[in-house]
């Protein structure tokens, strides 16, 4: 499978399409003004204990506070810290974001409340491992990992974890050999995919640059107040080099002069065996446009996705949830409706595992299949689904297809998905995705004539509405309002107001 990545680097934004076999299967976007901050690690001060929530929220300098949920709380390591005996379950490998605050295997003896552990105005070290979403603050651990090229880092944790990607056992001891030979007593790293066939030499110098950040990180701490910035990950280009630049990647392609000068650098330092897939984009055209990702940012903001069959998904998103619904569309199918329905519900599965991923669509989303009458084609779908969504690099999980032909999943939510990083809520709208219409708001105004009801002084009603309103009351509406007019004996004057809401509407007495 031929692997790439693109990169548009632009002064105001940076903009990574990573491509399997020419299809843009992953986005990532990252705006100077609006730089996410997962992957930081602050100075912050517990605000408030929440012990019904078993959390606390943390002042950590940002808008919103952070929250910290108890699982989150690291002990003082001799009093508290126990660690699992043994390898148990591993970590499974993806970008330097999935790594931080998951720690499976750490366990806190006793199992206290939160509020035995942080009192207000306490100074802690966190780390941000979700952005702020919507009305919701940054989720912080007290777990700091530090991701570098081979390892990442877990100062507070005393486990070593090797990517499940990394399949020879003999790799897998001769790696694990290799870091427990260096590492200090107390801490943690896990091994990464990028790690296989690395020399120690390689490991020696990625376990020197990650011990003295951590060093900088506690003398910052140490000196400064809370709240206060100690750490800032690196910038979408370098991470996307150190995450995402792999032996599997044919060629990484940037159109910027100074970027590719300074990732030229980067990888002859460190993997000078790559050095040679780094292209610069030179022609006229841009970028995305030579590469068609701009045509896939289109389609992954729209509402509706045709499949190649004829039929399409509809994608529609909540403040808790995601649905996709699934319809037959334009394919009317060759012999029954069973087999139409199948075919449909199949061809849909691939687009949809794909959407998924380019969206980065996370938390619990349900998938609405057209109702299948035998159990095993449900089967069929449910395994293809399955298998579709194999390849994806967030955890997943994934019920089976119910009775009422839906399957209900989550998905790892670790950034904003692409809806809301480059749209908006809609200001005519408010959001809801749909006005009243023309209609309901005409016969809403004739209820509110009717409130008014005769006068004895004021002989006309002057009302402004939006044109669209306006041309309906003149029209179909018209014996509508000649009937109110002989009702209460009064004059009413229409006048087109473009500057109104298609709802608002302006009526006054004269």
């Amino acid at each position: 499978m031929a692997k790439e990545i693109i990169i548009n680097a632009m002064q105001e934004e940076t903009r990574v399409a990573f491509l399997e076999n020419r299809v843009v299967t992953e986005l990532y976007i990252d705006r100077k003004k609006e730089r996410g901050i997962v992957g930081n690690v602050y100075k912050g001060k517990i605000m408030k204990v929440l012990p019904g929530m078993q959390a606390a929220f943390v002042d950590i300098g940002t808008e919103k506070s952070a929250f910290l949920y108890v699982a989150d709380v690291v002990f003082q390591k001799e009093e508290t810290l126990r660690v699992t005996e043994g390898e148990g379950e591993e970590y499974r490998e993806d970008d330097n974001v999935e790594f931080n605050g998951i720690v499976t295997k750490v366990k806190k003896s006793g199992g206290k409340p939160i509020e035995e552990l942080l009192k207000e105005g306490q100074e802690i070290l966190v780390q941000v491992t979700k952005e702020p979403m919507g009305t919701k603050g940054p989720r912080v651990t007290m777990y700091v990992s530090l991701p570098g090229r081979y390892l990442v880092f877990m100062p507070t944790v005393n486990h070593v974890g090797i990517s499940r990607r990394i399949n020879k056992e003999e790799e897998r001891s001769r790696l694990r050999d290799m870091i427990m030979k260096m590492r200090k007593g107390g801490t943690g790293y896990i091994i990464r995919t990028v790690s296989d066939g690395v020399s120690e030499e390689e490991f020696v110098s990625d376990k020197e640059f990650l011990d003295v950040l951590w060093h900088n990180i506690n003398k910052k701490r140490e000196r400064l107040g809370a709240p206060v910035l100690l750490h800032t990950d690196l910038d979408l280009v370098f991470r996307t080099v150190r995450d995402l630049f792999t032996r599997d990647v044919d060629r990484l392609v940037i159109d910027s002069k100074v970027e590719y000068e300074r990732i030229k650098d980067f990888v002859n330092m460190y993997i000078p065996s790559l050095s040679e897939r780094v292209e610069l984009y030179e022609k006229e055209e841009q970028i995305f446009d030579a590469f068609e990702v701009e045509i896939e940012i289109s389609r992954g903001l729209g509402r509706k996705v045709w499949l190649k069959s004829g039929g399409y998904i509809i994608i529609d998103h909540t403040e808790a949830l995601t649905v996709i619904d699934v319809n037959t569309g334009r394919y009317v199918g060759k012999r029954d409706l069973e087999e139409t329905i199948l075919k449909t519900n199949l061809d849909s599965v691939k687009e949809i595992a794909y959407q998924l991923r380019l969206r980065n669509i996370g938390g619990i989303i349900i998938i609405d299949f057209i109702d299948m009458e035998k159990e095993r084609n449900r089967d069929k779908v449910f395994h293809a689904f399955q298998e579709a969504v194999s390849r994806d690099k967030a955890r997943t999980n994934i019920l089976r297809i119910s009775d009422l032909g839906l399957i209900q999943m989550s998905r790892e939510r670790i950034r904003e998905n692409l809806l809301r990083i480059l749209c908006g809520p809609c200001p005519y709208c408010d959001g809801k995705g749909y006005t009243k219409s023309p209609m309901t708001v005409c016969y809403e105004i004739f209820r509110e004539i009717r409130r008014i009801g005769p006068s004895q002084h004021d002989k006309k009603i002057i009302l402004g509405v939006h044109p669209t309103v306006a041309n309906l009351l003149y029209e179909e509406e018209r014996e509508g309002i000649e009937d109110l007019e002989r009702e209460f004996n009064r004059k009413i004057f229409i006048k087109a107001d473009s500057n109104l809401h298609l709802e608002q509407y302006d009526l006054s007495t004269h």
